[in-house]
C-alpha cells in the first residue's frame, strides 16, 4: 500500500496511532469494486476485512427464506466489515454487498490477527468499533419495529449522506424498498411527498437531496442515537456529514 498516514481516507484507520499504523500498513491492499459487488454470502468463510474509503458504502443484508435481503447495517468511512474481532474460522452470517462502489482498503484476516497480536491499541480500537457496530444493529431492530416508512427512509438517506459526504446518492426506489423490507408502492408514495416538498429530486438511478434540514425533521431519532454512541466510544470517527447541502 502507498500513501502517507495523513492521506488515509478511512476514519477508523485514521484513529490509529502512527506506530500502530506502521504495523498495519504493509498488509493493506488497494481494492476497488462497483456498486452491487458481492463481498460474501451467508455461510461463506470470511477471508478479508474491508475498510471503505471516501464515499464507498457496504451494506450487511440478512437474507430471508423468500430471497429478500433486508439491510441491518450500513458501513462507510467510519468503519470496516469482515473479520474485525473474531479469531479462527469465521463463517459469514449475513450477505455483505457494495452499496456505493469506489475504493477500499483490504486486508487478509490472518494478517489482521497478526497485527492485533503485535498491538494492543489496534485490538482495542477494533473492539470498540465492534461495540459501535452492535449498537447500530440494536438501533436498526428497534427502528424497523417502531418507526414509519417515511421516518426510516429519511434516516437512511441521512446516514448515506453522512458517510459519503454527498447529496447525490446512487440509489433506486426498488433497491431501497427491498433493503427497508417494504413494498415499492409504499416507498413510491414517500418519495412522491418528498419531491412535492422539494426535499429530494429523483433521477434515473439517483436521489438528490436538496433540503437536508427538512429531511432531519422527518427522520426518526435512530441515526442521531448511533452518532452519539460513536462519539462516546470513538470520538471523531463518525463522519459529521458536512457538505454543500448544509447550506440549504
Amino acid at each position: 500500500m502507498h500513501g502517507s498516514f495523513d492521506t488515509v481516507d478511512n476514519n477508523l484507520l485514521r484513529a490509529l496511532r502512527p506506530d500502530d499504523w506502521a504495523i498495519l500498513q504493509p498488509h493493506l491492499e488497494d481494492w476497488s469494486a462497483q456498486s452491487g459487488a458481492l463481498i460474501h454470502e451467508p455461510g461463506d468463510t470470511v477471508r478479508h476485512a474491508y475498510f471503505p474509503r471516501g464515499p464507498s458504502l457496504i451494506s450487511y443484508l440478512v437474507v430471508l427464506r423468500d430471497g429478500r435481503g433486508i439491510e441491518t447495517v450500513l458501513v462507510g468511512r467510519e468503519g470496516a466489515v469482515g473479520g474485525i474481532v473474531s479469531q479462527g474460522r469465521l463463517p459469514a452470517y449475513a450477505r455483505a454487498v457494495v452499496q456505493v462502489g469506489a475504493s477500499f482498503w483490504r486486508i487478509d484476516v490472518q494478517d489482521l490477527e497478526q497485527a492485533k497480536s503485535q498491538s494492543p491499541n489496534l485490538r482495542h480500537l477494533l473492539t470498540r468499533y465492534a461495540d459501535c457496530l452492535l449498537a447500530q444493529i440494536f438501533q436498526s431492530v428497534a427502528c424497523n419495529a417502531a418507526h414509519t416508512i417515511e421516518q426510516r427512509t429519511a434516516k437512511w438517506l441521512l446516514a448515506a449522506m453522512d458517510r459519503t459526504g454527498r447529496h447525490d446518492l446512487t440509489l433506486t426506489q426498488e433497491h431501497l424498498a427491498a433493503m427497508l423490507g417494504v413494498g415499492r408502492s409504499y416507498l413510491a408514495r414517500v418519495f412522491h411527498d418528498m419531491r412535492g416538498e422539494g426535499i429530494i429530486e429523483t433521477k434515473r438511478g439517483h436521489v438528490v437531496v436538496h433540503k437536508k434540514s427538512r429531511l432531519r425533521s422527518i427522520a426518526c431519532e435512530c441515526n442521531a442515537a448511533v452518532t452519539r454512541h460513536f462519539d462516546d466510544v470513538l470520538t471523531g470517527v463518525y463522519p459529521n456529514g458536512q457538505d454543500e447541502t448544509e447550506k440549504r
